[in-house]
């Protein structure tokens, strides 16, 4: 997880206009569909149940559940190289975004139970070590995510860092909901930085085979060329290694044409099935 970026594509249209449709001159039933399907594909991943649905995917691939608000006090070292994974998205203490955590609630919340590790999670960004973190910092997350302002930290930095861009990303690109899913699940796991392996060099590797909607490309050509990109990405480190995540959960969504990431939806992750109704 890299630190957050903006995405370097400038604000395009919205998905709604490939789906626009001529206006008849008479006043006829038939056109009256064409707006509500307009409106309905034009429901991206900010839309609040989408967001929730997001949020469940990503917990059931990260947390191995579908509850995604009892992560923020998860924390674990998972042997990853990343140091403490810990929270709703995974913040790693040695990749800069627990440090960017801790950093804001501490603007918000001065003196609160995490603020004395801010010199020991700036000496351990970029390396997985726990110097001056423990014995106590494990428990001292857990405490802190009983405090509504630590939840509230955890949401700002996982929309300004994860959702938001990658949102962004996807509507400049003129996917829907699921495509915007899987740009927010890849910057979640890969980050934004400048390695091979980041979000946008996955997209920049996709783009050599296809194009997203906004450049004229089809939607399910331009998602599938994104998928096989990201799969790259993913097996190029052990921790990654397993795909499950994309083969069983998001190409699944996209073999079913299920461009809208509209419920019900069924997935495995890791083998284990999950389902939201």
């Amino acid at each position: 997880m890299a630190l957050g970026a903006l995405l370097g594509s400038a604000l395009l249209a919205v998905p709604v206009a490939a789906h626009a449709t001529t206006a008849s001159p008479a006043p006829a039933p038939a056109p009256a569909s064409a707006p509500a399907a307009a409106s309905a594909a034009a429901v991206g991943l900010d839309d609040p149940a989408k967001k929730d649905i997001a949020m469940q995917i990503v917990s059931s691939a990260e947390n191995s559940s579908l509850d995604w608000k009892a992560q923020y006090k998860y924390i674990e070292d998972i042997d990853d190289g990343r140091g403490y994974t810990a929270g709703i998205i995974g913040f790693c203490s040695g990749t800069g975004d627990m440090l960017d955590l801790v950093e804001y609630y501490t603007q918000v919340k001065p003196g609160n139970v995490l603020a004395k590790y801010l010199p020991a999670l700036r000496k351990v960004d970029g390396s997985d070590s726990h110097a001056g973190l423990d014995p106590n910092f494990t428990k001292d997350w857990a405490k802190a995510a009983q405090d509504g302002e630590f939840k509230k930290a955890q949401d700002h930095e996982r929309d300004r860092v994860y959702f938001n861009p990658a949102v962004k990303q996807g509507k400049s690109d003129g996917v829907g909901a699921l495509g915007q899913f899987m740009y927010y699940d890849a910057i979640v796991m890969h980050g934004d930085g400048s390695d091979s392996t980041s979000f946008r060099n996955i997209r920049k590797r996709a783009l050599s085979k296809a194009k997203p909607p906004a450049q004229g490309g089809n939607e399910t050509t331009w998602l599938n060329a994104f998928l096989d990109a990201r799969v790259w990405a993913m097996k190029q480190e052990e921790a990654h290694s397993d795909t499950s995540r994309v083969d069983t959960a998001q190409r699944v969504f996209l073999k079913k044409g299920n461009l809208n990431l509209n419920t019900p939806l069924d997935w495995k992750v890791y083998g284990d099935p999950f389902h939201i109704g």
